[in-house]
């Protein structure tokens, strides 16, 4: 079974700290999302009805709040931003003394940095706007594309600077890029299911789109059908033609993710959308960007200099 792990480049001399401090971004922008999905689960996404202030007059909950426990779990999530916040600009610290003569890993960094600014603030929009289901998909759909800029790092750290040369033809190329794609558009369909079902975010005052989640959640499991044909067809490809076994290792726990969604997925919808399984559901979502970002690299290499 350890031939069927997914294949990361094989990494070039750092810093340990730096190592660890790519994975560790990594990690905290996935447990944001987690964390995230359990304010809207737990109807605790008004816990702090203010924003940046958790009520007025107290950055922090305060005893006589009337939102009870949701406040701490809202005022969690908000913490955490501020993990995040710091974890990133220790890696740009590090990045800076220790690998700045690196191609391209500064400006990412600065910009997953722009990007967690950017989630504050539509937080407090979407609090702004009593959890408005469009603004809480965004801030979703901004998660994931932090969550695939940090993967982008792992995988990049590792990477020598040589010029990148394709491990595949340029067929399977654009056939993956249409996987890519297609992810996102299953990500989006997401969104509006969960935007049109039964989680709204708060439990006193629910907000929903106007469309129908019976419906949707048809359209985004046909996506995600769409998708499962066009990764197999990918995986397959690579498996005839590679010239190395990383393109299909990696494509391959593409595959398993989209598999274990799509049981998630029926599960949680015939058993009446039950929290646990919408949060594992959202945890999956993170791991399929992380490994379709890790394939869709596997496609190419980037020799060390020597």
């Amino acid at each position: 079974m350890g031939t069927l792990l997914p294949v990361l480049p094989r990494a070039v001399p750092t810093h340990r700290v730096l190592r660890f401090l790519v994975w560790l971004n990594l990690v905290v922008e996935v447990l944001i999302v987690c964390t995230g999905g359990l304010v809207r689960l737990t109807g605790s996404g008004l816990g702090c009805p203010t924003w940046p202030q958790c009520v007025p007059g107290s950055y922090v909950p305060v005893a006589h709040q009337e939102q009870s426990w949701h406040k701490y779990i809202e005022f969690g999530n908000r913490t955490l931003t501020s993990v995040v916040s710091v974890v990133a600009i220790a890696l740009l610290v590090a990045i800076w003394l220790w690998a700045r003569d690196r191609k391209g890993l500064l400006l990412p960094v600065g910009l997953i940095i722009l990007g967690i600014a950017i989630q504050a603030v539509v937080g407090g929009i979407s609090v702004h706007l009593k959890l408005n289901p469009a603004i809480v998909a965004i801030h979703f759909l901004t998660s994931m594309l932090l969550v695939c800029g940090s993967a982008w790092l792992v995988w990049r750290e590792r990477e020598g600077d040589a010029p990148r040369t394709w491990l595949v033809r340029k067929e399977i190329r654009w056939l993956a890029v249409a996987a890519s794609v297609m992810t996102v558009i299953v990500l989006v369909l997401g969104t509006m299911v969960t935007g049109s079902g039964p989680h709204s975010g708060d439990a006193s005052q629910p907000a929903r789109l106007d469309i129908d989640p019976r419906t949707t959640s048809w359209l985004h499991a046909d996506a995600v059908m769409l998708l499962l044909g066009l990764v197999l067809a990918v995986l397959i490809a690579v498996r005839l033609t590679a010239k190395d076994s990383q393109p299909w290792r990696n494509w391959l726990w593409v595959l398993l993710v989209i598999l274990a969604q799509g049981v998630l997925g029926y599960t949680q919808y015939f058993l009446g959308v039950p929290a646990p399984l919408v949060l594992l559901h959202m945890l999956g979502a993170s791991l399929l960007v992380v490994f379709v970002t890790w394939a869709m690299l596997s496609l190419r290499e980037r020799p060390h200099d020597h």
